[in-house]
C-alpha cells in the first residue's frame, strides 16, 4: 500500500472508531513519508486509546515540533498540554511540569484569547485540586469553561465543567457539583467530545460518584461508559477501568462469580497499556471478593498484587486479618491508614473497617469517636449509601454500649437504605446486628427471625466467613446462656479478656466502675473462677469470645 492510501484508511478507520486500522495504517503512512502535524495528533490518539503511551507521546511531540516550526504556536502549546497531562497521570511530573512550561512559553505573546489559555488554566487547576483548594481551583475551572465556549471547544468546556464539579464535591458542595458533573456527561452522551476527553470524564465521573457512595448514578454511567466502549471494540485505554467499575458494583449487588471474572478481563486489558493504577485497583477487587467469599490465600495474594501496582491495600487487608483471627494486626494497618489520610471522603472509606476493628478488641470509646466522625461525613455529602454506612457503624457501637433501643432505631435505617439500593451482603451483616439487639431487649422470637435472614443472605451470597462467624456467635450464645452470663456480663467478660481493667471498662461503656465491679464478680461466681485470668482461660477454652 503507498503512503497517500495509508494515511486515507488510517484517517477512515479513526472515523470509525476502528482505532487499531487506524493506528496501523498512520504508522505505515509515517513510515512512507513522514506525517503532517494533524495526522500526527490523530495517530498519537489512536496509540493512546490502544494502550501504547510510548508511541502516544512519541508522535505528541513531533506533532507540537511541526506545529511550532510552522508558527502555529496555539497548536503547538495544545500538543505540549496534552504531553504534560499524560505525563502527570503517568508519573512522570518533572517531564509533565516542562511540557506545561512550554506551553506557557509558547503562548506568551498571544494576546487573544484562544481555547489553549483554557487549558493551560486547568493544568494551573491540577495542581491546586492536588493541594486541596478546590475554591481557587474551582474559580479557574470556571474561567476556562467560560473561555471553551467563547471559543467554541467543546473539550476544554466539559473537561473544565466536570472537573470544576469534582471540586465543588470535594469542597463539600454535593448538589452543585453533582449538577456540573451531569452536564458534563451530556456532552459526552451526545458524542461533542474527542474520545480523550470522553473517556477521561466517563471513567472521572464515576469515581467522583464511587467516592461519594451514590451507587445509583455509578451504576447509570458504568452502563453508559460500558455501551461508549462497546462502539469502539479495539480500544483499551478506559475498557479495563469500565470492567473495575462493572466488577465493583457487580460486588455490591451479590452476583460475586461475575464481579470476579470482570476484575480478571480487567487485569488481561491493562496487560496491554501502562496503567498501574488501575491495575491495582482491579487487583483490589479482586482480593475483595475473595476475602467475602472465604478465599483467605487468593485474597492476600490479590492484596499484595494490588499494593505493587500502587494501591492501597487497606481497608480491605485489614479485615481480612481480622476474619483470620489477627485483631492486632489488623487494629495496627487500619490506624496507621487512617491516620495517614486526611481527605473527608478518603477516610468515609476507611472508618467502617475501623469501627468493626475497634468494637472487635474492645475499645469502644475509640469506636465510637471514629463512627461519630462518619456521621459527620455523611451529613456533610448526604448520600444515601454513606448515610446508610455511618448508621451502621453508629448502630454497631450503640449495640456495644448496651443502648439496643437507639441501635435498632439506626441499624434498621441502614437495612433499609441497603435493601432499596439492592446491595445484599451489607443488608445480611446488618441484620445479624439487628438480630442481637432484639435478643439484647428480650425479643428472642425476633431475634431468630432476623439472624434466619442474615444466614440464608450469606448462603445465597456464598458468604463462607460471615456463615462460619454467625455459627460461632449462636455456638457462643448457647454457650452464654448455659453459664447464665448475661448479654452485658458476656460483653464485660470479652474486654476482661483482652486484658482491659475495670476502669477502661467503665470508660469505653460509660457506666460506673462500681458497676463493673459487680459485672465481673457476678462472671466469677456464675463461672467458678476466681480471678480475671481464670475467667479469661475459661472464656477462651468455651469459645465465649
Amino acid at each position: 500500500m503507498s503512503g497517500d492510501g495509508a494515511l486515507a484508511r488510517g484517517r477512515e478507520a479513526a472515523e470509525r472508531l476502528a482505532w487499531a486500522g487506524a493506528y496501523t495504517a498512520l504508522s505505515l503512512a509515517d513510515r512512507s513519508s513522514p506525517l503532517a502535524a494533524e495526522d500526527l495528533e490523530l495517530l498519537a490518539t489512536a496509540a493512546y486509546l490502544l494502550g501504547h503511551m510510548d508511541d502516544c507521546l512519541g508522535a505528541l511531540q513531533r506533532a507540537q515540533q511541526r506545529h511550532a516550526d510552522s508558527g502555529d504556536l496555539r497548536r503547538a502549546a495544545r500538543c505540549a498540554f496534552w504531553l504534560g497531562f499524560h505525563l502527570s497521570i503517568r508519573g512522570d511530573l518533572a517531564q509533565a511540569s516542562g511540557w506545561l512550561g512550554r506551553a506557557n512559553r509558547l503562548l506568551e505573546h498571544e494576546q487573544q484569547e484562544c481555547a489553549e489559555h483554557g487549558y493551560l488554566l486547568i493544568s494551573a487547576a491540577f495542581q491546586q485540586l492536588m493541594a486541596g483548594d478546590y475554591a481557587k481551583a474551582g474559580e479557574a475551572l470556571a474561567q476556562a469553561a467560560g473561555i471553551g465556549s467563547r471559543t467554541g471547544d467543546p473539550d476544554l468546556v466539559g473537561f473544565a465543567r466536570h472537573l470544576q464539579g469534582r471540586a465543588l464535591v470535594w469542597e463539600g458542595q454535593v448538589g452543585e457539583g453533582l449538577a456540573l458533573l451531569d452536564e458534563a456527561m451530556v456532552a459526552v452522551v451526545a458524542g461533542e467530545l474527542s474520545p480523550t476527553v470522553a473517556g477521561t470524564v466517563y471513567c472521572g465521573m464515576i469515581e467522583a460518584c464511587q467516592e461519594l457512595s451514590e451507587l445509583r448514578r455509578a451504576q447509570e454511567w458504568t452502563e453508559a461508559l460500558t455501551a461508549w466502549c462497546g462502539k469502539q471494540p479495539d480500544m483499551v485505554t478506559f475498557t479495563g477501568q469500565c470492567l473495575v467499575h462493572r466488577a465493583e458494583l457487580l460486588h455490591l449487588h451479590g452476583a460475586w462469580p461475575e464481579a470476579v471474572q470482570e476484575a480478571k478481563v480487567a487485569l488481561e486489558r491493562f496487560a496491554h497499556a501502562a496503567d498501574d493504577y488501575a491495575t491495582g485497583a482491579a487487583c483490589y477487587q479482586l482480593a475483595e471478593v475473595h476475602r467475602v467469599l472465604g478465599e483467605f490465600t487468593a485474597a492476600e495474594d490479590a492484596y499484595q498484587q494490588a499494593s505493587q501496582w500502587g494501591r492501597e491495600p487497606q481497608p480491605g487487608l485489614a479485615l481480612l486479618r481480622l476474619a483470620q483471627g489477627r485483631t492486632e494486626v489488623a487494629k495496627a494497618a487500619i490506624g496507621r491508614v487512617v491516620a495517614e489520610t486526611t481527605n473527608r471522603l478518603g477516610r468515609a472509606k476507611l472508618l467502617p473497617a475501623l469501627v468493626e476493628i475497634l468494637l472487635a478488641v474492645g475499645e469502644v470509646g475509640a469506636a465510637r469517636d471514629a463512627a461519630a466522625e462518619l456521621v459527620e461525613i455523611a451529613a456533610a455529602y448526604q448520600t444515601p449509601a454513606l448515610q446508610a454506612v455511618a448508621d451502621h457503624a453508629r448502630g454497631a457501637v450503640l449495640l456495644a454500649e448496651g443502648d439496643a433501643q437507639a441501635a435498632l432505631v439506626a441499624l434498621r435505617g441502614a437495612g433499609r437504605v441497603w435493601r432499596e439500593l439492592q446491595v445484599p451482603y451489607e443488608a445480611a451483616r446488618v441484620r445479624v446486628l439487628v438480630g442481637l439487639g432484639c435478643r439484647a431487649l428480650g425479643d428472642e422470637e425476633a431475634a431468630a427471625m432476623e439472624l434466619d435472614a442474615a444466614r440464608t443472605g450469606f448462603a445465597q451470597l456464598g458468604a463462607a466467613s460471615d456463615l462460619a462467624r454467625l455459627e460461632a456467635l449462636a455456638h457462643r450464645d448457647a454457650a452464654s446462656k448455659a453459664h447464665g452470663l448475661t448479654p452485658r456480663e458476656l460483653q464485660v467478660l470479652r474486654l476482661v479478656a483482652t486484658g482491659t481493667t475495670n476502669h477502661a471498662i467503665a470508660t469505653d461503656l460509660v457506666v460506673a466502675e462500681k458497676t463493673v465491679d459487680r459485672h465481673v464478680s457476678n462472671i466469677f461466681t456464675k463461672l467458678g473462677v476466681s480471678s480475671r485470668a481464670a475467667a479469661t482461660a475459661y472464656a477462651y477454652q468455651h469459645r465465649l469470645l
